[in-house]
């Protein structure tokens, strides 16, 4: 009688942690926003409308754009060769069906909004990144991430991140331009501050509209 229990034992252990391996999608995924060098702006508020068309909205998103280190290149040209970033759960959330960003591009400056459709090539990512290991590393990923650029002159490009974290470019779209400005007019007309990097930066080169 102890050697069956120890055996059903065994057979209860293995099964919850093969059950584990195969149901590693979490109850939410995350989303990031990314600005090319200089660009910097800000994320006044994004939802986050589900496959089951349910709605998940957040004001803020902080910054984008960095002040990379002043090489005279112009950097600003192009996406990052790293995309990533500080990114931030939405909770609850089935994977993304289209997503709604407000943010200021400070550099020009402006104030942009639109909804961004997410393909069903990124949903397929998503849930390829969880649910199989990296050939790699041999590990899996716990979480989806999903990852917005915002550009001058209202540009939205889309990445998500395989099971390796290596973004995986599927969508881009325009946007427009908010009528209201900054804040939807309550903060004056003002725009979040723009570094003196960011200025020298656009002094010498301008702002590289059509690069993205």
């Amino acid at each position: 009688m102890k050697i069956l229990m120890a055996l059903m034992g065994l057979l209860l252990i293995s099964g919850c942690q093969l059950s584990g391996e195969e149901n590693r999608q979490p109850p939410w995924w995350d989303i990031g926003f990314k600005g090319p060098s200089y660009m910097l702006g800000e994320v006044e508020l994004r939802i986050v409308e589900d496959v089951n068309g349910k709605f998940f909205q957040r004001p803020g998103g902080g910054p984008v754009g960095t002040d990379t280190p002043e090489d005279g290149t112009e950097s600003a040209r192009g996406w990052p060769r790293h995309i990533g970033g500080a990114i931030e759960p939405v909770t609850g959330a089935a994977l993304p069906k289209r997503i709604f960003v407000r943010w200021q591009s400070v550099v020009e400056p402006q104030t942009y909004k639109g909804w961004v459709d997410i393909p069903e090539k990124a949903r397929e990512v998503m849930r390829a990144s969880t649910s199989q290991r990296c050939p790699e590393t041999n590990r899996y990923r716990y979480g989806a991430s999903l990852i917005l650029g915002l550009a001058p002159g209202g540009v939205v490009q889309v990445w998500v991140k395989d099971s390796c974290h290596d973004a995986i470019k599927v969508a881009r779209a325009q946007v427009g331009i908010e009528p209201l400005g900054p804040h939807l007019g309550k903060s004056n007309g003002h725009y979040y501050p723009q570094s003196e990097k960011s200025k020298r930066y656009i002094e010498r080169y301008g702002i590289p509209y059509g690069s993205w």
